[in-house]
């Protein structure tokens, strides 16, 4: 499986039609949102259709800038999935999610970001192969030191070591994009607004 993974686009429609573009080239099966899709809820438009036009299948998690029911609205719209306290399974690979954030105007609670990431997990415990994706980074992480305005969270930190996921996707620190880094086992992977190309 090939995975084109990006988040922190906050509503740039020319940016979703670059990695739309190059969701094509590179023959991606799956394109992966890890939140920050829009600015404070706005705009919603044309971030992702050019995925859908293309026939890509995506999936989302909202970040600290849209709601939950944005993310949901967006979601039913273009007939995608957001995995915020959701899981899917394609072949032999299982993804599971929790977005928001632990900061900025669509806070989440550490117990809740914990808790949604423990169900969601109960739905690919099987996958050989275990993809956990999130909004906000793990405590204690190289991440967290690249601002010091934006905490990882403890939530996310404690189900990496509890859960044990293969790989970690997430954004939200903007400095940190591109940054790759282990927990324990767990690759954890920063995609930022530029994107990166995950073969599995």
């Amino acid at each position: 499986m090939k995975i084109l993974a990006f988040g922190d686009i906050h509503g740039d429609s020319r940016l979703a039609e670059k990695l739309a573009e190059r969701a094509d080239k590179e023959n991606v099966d799956l394109v992966v949102l890890c939140g920050d899709i829009t600015f404070h809820d706005e705009p919603t438009t044309n971030l992702l259709g050019p995925f859908v036009k293309r026939h890509k299948k995506v999936l989302l998690v909202p970040g600290n800038h849209e709601s939950v029911a944005t993310a949901d609205f967006l979601a039913q719209m273009y007939g995608v999935k957001n995995l915020h306290g959701y899981s899917i399974t394609s072949g032999d690979v299982g993804l599971f999610g929790c977005g928001g954030a632990n900061i900025g105007i669509n806070q989440i609670e550490e117990k809740e970001i914990l808790s949604l990431l423990r169900k969601s997990y109960k739905g690919i415990e099987a996958a050989k192969t275990k993809i956990m994706v999130t909004h906000v980074h793990p405590s204690g992480t190289t991440m967290e030191k690249f601002s010091r305005f934006v905490p990882g969270s403890d939530g996310v930190r404690k189900a990496v070591d509890e859960l044990k996921p293969d790989i970690l996707l997430c954004s939200h620190v903007h400095e940190a994009e591109g940054l790759e880094e282990k927990v324990g086992k767990t690759r954890v992977i920063n995609v930022g607004k530029e994107g990166k190309i995950i073969n599995i």
